[in-house]
């Protein structure tokens, strides 16, 4: 498996691995992976009146740190910006339904070099002008 295949297969796992969690917590998954000129948006959640865009970063084993240590100032930057982007199209579409108030969450999926499961770590509010 190429490189980019291999890193494509390991971030739908750990998206899969973290839409149960959060599932299991009371949230419901409104939206995976929705594309626009920003970037992606991995998974969109409600949480009761709360829309939450989730980031979800995975890593196998420990040689390149944290998972929540690759959110970077740029990818903070397209993160609000894809966010605003999906408010915008909800604006357009859906008045009545659009939930006002929002969040953007980081869940880092740690994996052992094998690829079992070791933690998941929720970030809530960890993304936006007040993180």
């Amino acid at each position: 498996m190429s490189e980019p295949a291999a890193r494509r297969g390991l971030g739908n796992a750990g998206e899969a691995l973290a839409a149960r969690w959060l599932e299991a917590r009371g949230y419901r998954i409104v939206a995976r992976n929705w594309r626009c000129q920003w970037g992606e948006l991995d998974l969109i959640a409600s949480q009761g009146s709360t829309l939450v865009f989730v980031e979800v970063k995975t890593r196998r084993g420990t040689q390149l740190g944290a998972p929540e240590e690759a959110i970077t100032a740029r990818k903070r930057a397209h993160l609000c910006d894809s966010a605003a982007a999906y408010l915008a199209a909800l604006d357009d579409t859906d008045v009545l339904h659009q939930p006002r108030d929002y969040r953007i969450d980081v869940v880092a999926v740690q994996l052992s070099p094998a690829g079992k499961l070791i933690e998941i770590r929720h970030h809530p509010d960890a993304v936006g002008e007040d993180a």
